[in-house]
């Protein structure tokens, strides 16, 4: 019988046994008399390192489900102080796999990547840095608990940030709003302590980064990211391409989704309403779309039949919108248990649905790559990660039907639409960033300034003539992102450029090889970088001249065709 998620185990582990153990397999590693002595070192390193990431993983899941959970925010407290510890001894079994007489030996049966992984790893860290990295990593946590403690009374009821998402969806004009401005002044009530995280976060990272030799937080952002093909001279030509070639049609769908719900110009409220008789929405329950999700999934493929049974059956997924739950979804693997493990707060959206194709995406990746036992390999570099799930969202279309029904073309052309739509906003994201990291010493309200200059060049459509509050430059207090992972946010943007390929290959062009070459991705997990992972799908690089071009006009064109005003 198949151990259920609530039966793993989690123990808290024993640190001062931990650094015994690695500092004896780390000695053994350094002065290895031959092969053999080496790999076994290595072999006892990865058992260590797939136990710790397994208890911290299971520490987070657990953590996230339940903010109030004490025991749980004790151990979070712990894995906050702990990481870094943990972090300055595997940086030395790093330097010394890498340094190793054997390493030719080693490169036989670890993958080519970890060689490469333990150099970013090497770069981004410093027994300096330690004390500075744990505030870094409680202060991040203190935004998370933050915006999970959001208790907002509305409609006669106690909601949560994500528990307003249905009304901020009304074809009320007047629900729209002040659900808006609920949802906002929550921010606005928090904002001097926002920007205090914030604040304090920037000028640590900033500190981090020159103590560990960089010349800014950018170059080490990259790092940390593990950004092997790229760089940010790179990026910030991507990012003028998506200004160029995205925006203006972009704006051709905001002017019609403002025909089509009846506004002659749209403020920041509307832009969640896409149809006057409301959005498509799920056409039943949290039991019934998880059906249909096992029906879609078996229907698939084989391979996508045998993960979600395993998810299932393990009861891999937490969903329900709970009192104290962390907001927004995820999806994460937990070593040991070969498990990976979906967390979302379904709130009756189109969203709920966006989560068991998206976040599936990741579990179904990280599934069919189980094999690799190294844990920092499972997973490929985020971008990379972001090609498995956006790509899934769009090789699921054709059983919509099942979730949609009568309203299947409208969240198609909605879905479509909108991910073309997120590409500026993701760059905004990725830009603010740079401009802040780039210049440390601003004040938080230069900080805002900065965003809302931003903003009207990449989100032109944005209004807060009825906001003073965002007029200001606060919409990012809400992106989670910008505090806890730094420089991820562009990620999402160049997997959906990729996505987007598959999206052409699979529904437009019918290429009966795109699904092949998605699980040939799948497969590898992190064992190649991401320009390999796109070469190996048969994609064209986000960073070739062209390559936004020519999928951003075959979207316009399949979407323009479109009689929107009949969805």
């Amino acid at each position: 019988m198949e151990l259920k998620f609530s039966e793993y185990e989690y123990k808290r582990p024993d640190y001062e046994a931990y650094k015994a153990e690695a500092t004896e397999a780390i000695e053994k590693l350094e002065n290895a008399a031959d092969a053999d002595i080496a790999v076994a070192a290595v072999m006892v390193m990865n058992n260590l390192l797939n136990e710790t990431d397994k208890q911290g993983n299971l520490a987070y899941i657990r953590h996230s489900i339940n903010t109030k959970d004490e025991f749980y925010q004790a151990e979070q407290v712990y894995w906050d102080e702990y990481v870094p510890l943990y972090t300055e001894i595997n940086t030395l079994y790093y330097r010394a796999l890498l340094e190793t007489a054997y390493r030719v030996e080693l490169e036989q049966i670890l993958p080519k990547q970890y060689f490469k992984m333990a150099e970013y790893q090497l770069k981004a860290f410093s027994p300096e840095v330690i004390e500075l990295l744990q505030k870094e990593n409680e202060l991040a946590s203190s935004y998370d608990k933050l915006i999970a403690s959001a208790q907002i009374a509305f409609d006669g009821k106690t909601l949560n940030l994500s528990g307003l998402g249905p009304y901020q969806q009304s074809t009320d004009r007047s629900v729209r709003k002040a659900a808006s401005e609920a949802y906002f002044q929550f921010f606005q009530e928090n904002e001097e302590k926002i920007d205090d995280i914030y604040d304090q976060l920037v000028k640590l990272r900033d500190q981090i980064a020159k103590k560990l030799g960089f010349k800014d937080f950018v170059e080490l952002g990259y790092i940390r990211m593990e950004r092997y093909d790229y760089n940010r001279e790179m990026v910030q030509t991507y990012r003028e391409n998506v200004l160029n070639d995205v925006v203006p049609v972009a704006q051709k769908l905001y002017d019609r989704q403002a025909k089509r719900i009846g506004v002659d110009h749209m403020n920041y409220y509307d832009l969640n309403l896409e149809f006057l008789d409301g959005n498509a929405t799920p056409k039943g329950d949290e039991a019934y779309i998880m059906e249909m999700g096992k029906k879609m999934y078996h229907e698939l493929s084989k391979e996508t039949g045998t993960f979600i049974d395993y998810m299932y059956d393990r009861d891999l997924l937490d969903l329900e919108t709970k009192d104290g739950k962390q907001s927004g979804g995820y999806c994460t693997f937990i070593p040991g248990y070969d498990s990976p493990f979906i967390f979302a707060n379904f709130n009756g959206t189109s969203g709920d649905i966006d989560v068991l194709t998206h976040e599936a995406g990741h579990a179904f990746q990280v599934f069919q790559s189980r094999w690799i036992k190294q844990p920092e390999l499972v997973f490929p570099t985020s971008e990379s990660a972001e090609i498995h799930s956006m790509s899934m969202e769009f090789f699921t279309y054709p059983w919509m039907e099942l979730f949609f029904k009568e309203e299947t073309e409208k969240y198609k052309f909605s879905h479509l639409g909108g991910a073309l739509q997120f590409l500026p906003y993701g760059v905004l994201v990725d830009h603010f960033q740079h401009e802040v990291y780039e210049n440390p010493e601003m004040t938080p309200a230069e900080r805002k300034a900065t965003w809302r200059k931003l903003e009207k060049m990449y989100n032109p459509q944005k209004d807060y003539s009825e906001n003073t509050f965002l007029e200001q430059g606060t919409l990012w207090y809400r992106q989670g992102h910008i505090f806890d992972t730094p420089f991820y946010y562009i990620d999402y943007t160049l997997a959906q450029v990729l996505a987007f390929q598959f999206w052409k290959r699979a529904i437009i062009d019918k290429d009966e090889n795109a699904w092949e070459d998605y699980l040939a991705i799948c497969e590898v997990g992190g064992t190649k970088s991401f320009l390999e992972l796109v070469k190996l799908a048969n994609l064209k690089s986000p960073f070739e001249e062209g390559s936004l071009t020519d999928v951003i006009k075959a979207i316009d064109a399949e979407l323009s065709a479109v009689d929107d005003s009949n969805l």
